[in-house]
């Protein structure tokens, strides 16, 4: 049975992420090191999108916009995201970039298999495939378990899914250089629905029709929602280039319970996702970044997780999203409507100060918040 240091049971974003982190840093050449997944991560299978200000992932960006429009039934309002811009990474692209660098690695290798059960026995851990068993000083797991979630009720979980069509059109009716960044003009059906706009030509565009919400759809009405939006934007003829389908968890369940001395859960199974907006990229950026920091210092992994005010801001929005899903709409309305969009990223970004915090949460609608603050405390 072969051994390694580390194994990654899983090869998404998180754990490409962390892996990239580690080579880059220098510190880890002496490790041994596997990669398992039943997945090659040789297509382009969704698309990340994050607001940044400064050079992440530069080489790879596949569009970037300066401004973004805020619609909903009674106003539309073109935002200015400076200091930030929002960019757009298309997962083919950011699996090329890791694993050309993989290869240049002789400690590391990459198994195609299921993973089917991985256990901590003492001071190792075993990770067992379809087809092999395999031993390890320490796992970072990221296949996500949705029991962990549903079988509780102190942390609701509200799922952020969606289904996107990358579409060419005969008529130019897309701005290239201003993205929709949430459309709430769209039927809410006593839900949080939006349409998304990601052009990438005046008649090229990702429309995304998303939900948070904690039921899903089918996958007709996710579809027919794309196709009305297409004929509202005046639409005639259309080809689908590509389609993307997905469904994040935003929850403050805490994951990093999880975690034992030698397995930790990274990614979705960690909780990387931010839960008041299932953004993904950037934050498990800084995740893996901070847990290759903590690797060089600490062996146990037990230790590694801290609770901040932001974990508590989610945690009542979340609270207000499972109750009254219908008011969605209302709340990020109120956020930018009248609002700084810089000063919003930059609170998602949980790199606001306390007094900055209080401008955002001052936004909002007040009673739900309360409300929701009064639920928790008592």
């Amino acid at each position: 049975m072969n051994h390694y240091h580390y194994i990654f049971t899983g090869n998404g974003l998180s754990a490409l992420l962390t892996l990239l982190e580690m080579i880059q840093s220098g510190q880890f050449s002496d490790k041994k090191i596997l990669l398992i997944d039943s997945d090659s991560k040789n297509k382009n299978d969704r698309t990340w999108c994050f607001w940044d200000s400064e050079k992440l992932f530069e080489q790879i960006i596949s569009k970037n916009w300066p401004h973004a429009w805020f619609k909903n039934e009674n106003f539309t309002n073109q935002l200015n995201l400076q200091p930030y811009e929002y960019k757009m990474i298309r997962s083919a692209d950011f699996y090329q970039l890791v694993f050309d660098e993989i290869t240049k690695q002789p400690n590391i290798e990459i198994f195609q298999d299921e993973v089917t059960d991985f256990s901590e026995l003492g001071n190792h851990c075993v990770v067992k495939t379809k087809t092999k068993s395999f031993t390890c000083n320490q796992v970072f797991n990221s296949i996500y378990n949705p029991e962990l979630v549903t079988s509780q009720t102190k942390f609701p979980l509200v799922q952020q899914h969606f289904i996107g069509w990358f579409i060419k059109s005969k008529e130019a009716v897309f701005t290239e250089n201003c993205p929709t960044f949430m459309d709430f003009s769209v039927e809410q059906k006593g839900n949080t629905r939006f349409m998304y706009v990601l052009p990438t030509s005046s008649s090229e565009a990702l429309i995304e029709y998303t939900l948070f919400s904690k039921d899903l759809l089918s996958k007709p009405e996710y579809e027919t929602e794309i196709e009305n939006y297409i004929q509202k934007l005046g639409i005639t003829e259309y080809e689908i280039v590509e389609k993307e389908q997905g469904n994040i968890p935003m929850t403050c369940f805490p994951f990093w319970k999880n975690n034992s001395k030698n397995i930790i859960n990274i990614g979705s199974a960690g909780g990387w996702s931010k839960a008041s907006t299932g953004y993904t990229f950037k934050n498990s950026v800084k995740k893996s970044k901070d847990l290759v920091r903590f690797l060089k210092k600490e062996t146990d992994f037990t230790k590694f997780h801290k609770i901040n005010k932001f974990w508590f801001y989610d945690l009542l929005l979340i609270d207000i999203l499972y109750r009254t899903n219908q008011h969605g709409s209302a709340i990020f309305s109120s956020m930018f409507k009248t609002g700084k969009a810089g000063l919003i990223f930059k609170f998602l970004d949980e790199e606001t100060s306390f007094w900055e915090d209080l401008q955002v949460i001052w936004m909002c609608p007040k009673g739900l918040f309360i409300k929701a603050l009064l639920k928790r405390v008592f």
